[in-house]
């Protein structure tokens, strides 16, 4: 039995792997800003705490063997301020903490959206660098934050950082149910010419990734100081393989509508923009950042992970892409339509 601490477990990827933490007989810590009484009482410990704001985590890091750092503010879209003080702030302060308490490892949920620019990114590893300009916060300062977890000296900490992309399944609050809602309501048009690549990734494969990481994570091991790519293997056609998937088993009608890149990242330069500029409700539809992740190909090599810690995706893509939607189209609510 392992003293795990998982920071956001209350999140989407965050509880699945407090949940199978809790399977396997470890003891489970969370730290979160709000009370999840439904975990406390399978057994969870949680903490009610702020990361961004302070690096006093009280006895939540006590006596640990690792820490998984899944907390962090997402999008496409949004204030600066609000991504540095999440990302970078809560991730430095998380960092602060274990380093004092004497956790041995840490393990970092990153995103391969910190080597993305504005181009292809076609089977590089983890070694790629990282690109000169970033088109959106989220992946800047989750580039920082990656960062510096693994400049971490060694000898005080063992740290490394996994990168899945584009996590979907059940209780997803976010990427799967607004897709679908704009599918099933004709809203969604095809940005480039539907041959782009990307990977994708299965929560409860990404949730045994990094327990599988954690526990390979120690000191000596080819983990320290390391960021992977982990997802389902093999990569998909980002429309026809995924969006336009997961429309056909919702029963959502075709997508027909088509625009290029250019226009795509140019409307979304204008639409930012507008909601800087007029504080509109809500994200906007497209923002340059979001044009140029749905029309480019981003897929990653993924053999160090199988080396050095031996991650595979266990829930084939097919099987995953059936209980997502299942899920969402189980009960009212559940899409934004």
């Amino acid at each position: 039995m392992k003293k795990i601490l998982v920071t956001g477990g209350g999140g989407f990827l965050g509880r699945y792997i407090v949940e199978k933490l809790l399977e396997r007989g470890d003891e489970v810590r969370m730290i979160a800003r709000g009370a999840y009484p439904e975990l406390e009482a399978m057994g969870v410990r949680c903490f009610c705490h702020d990361l961004s704001k302070s690096a006093d985590c009280g006895d939540a890091m006590k006596g640990l063997d690792v820490v998984i750092h899944t907390a962090a503010k997402a999008g496409a879209w949004g204030l600066y301020e609000e991504y540095y003080q999440n990302n970078v702030l809560g991730t430095q302060n998380c960092l602060q903490a274990a380093l004092k308490a004497e956790v041995p490892a840490f393990v970092y949920t990153s995103s391969p959206s910190v080597v993305f620019g504005s181009h292809d990114l076609v089977g590089v590893d983890g070694t790629y660098p990282y690109p000169d300009k970033y088109l959106a916060h989220y992946p800047k300062t989750k580039a920082m934050a990656e960062q510096m977890v693994l400049k971490t000296d060694p000898a005080q900490m063992s740290t490394c950082s996994l990168r899945p992309h584009l996590i979907f399944g059940p209780r997803d609050p976010h990427l799967t149910p607004r897709l679908l809602a704009r599918l099933i309501q004709g809203k969604l048009p095809q940005v480039g010419d539907g041959t782009n690549k990307v990977d994708i990734s299965y929560v409860e494969n990404v949730a045994a990734g990094h327990i599988m990481a954690a526990d390979a994570l120690k000191a000596g091991s080819p983990l320290v100081g390391k960021a992977y790519f982990i997802s389902q293997n093999e990569p998909v056609l980002l429309w026809k393989g995924f969006i336009c998937e997961l429309g056909r088993l919702a029963g959502a009608p075709p997508v027909r509508r088509k625009v290029s890149l250019p226009i795509a990242k140019t409307a979304g330069y204008f639409v930012e923009k507008a909601h800087d500029l007029l504080h509109l409700a809500g994200d906007p539809s497209i923002t340059p950042f979001l044009a140029a992740q749905l029309a480019t190909s981003h897929w990653f090599d993924q053999s160090a992970a199988r080396r050095d810690f031996g991650y595979d995706a266990k829930v084939p893509t097919d099987e995953a892409l059936k209980r997502t939607v299942e899920w969402l189209m189980a009960e009212p609510g559940r899409l934004p339509l």
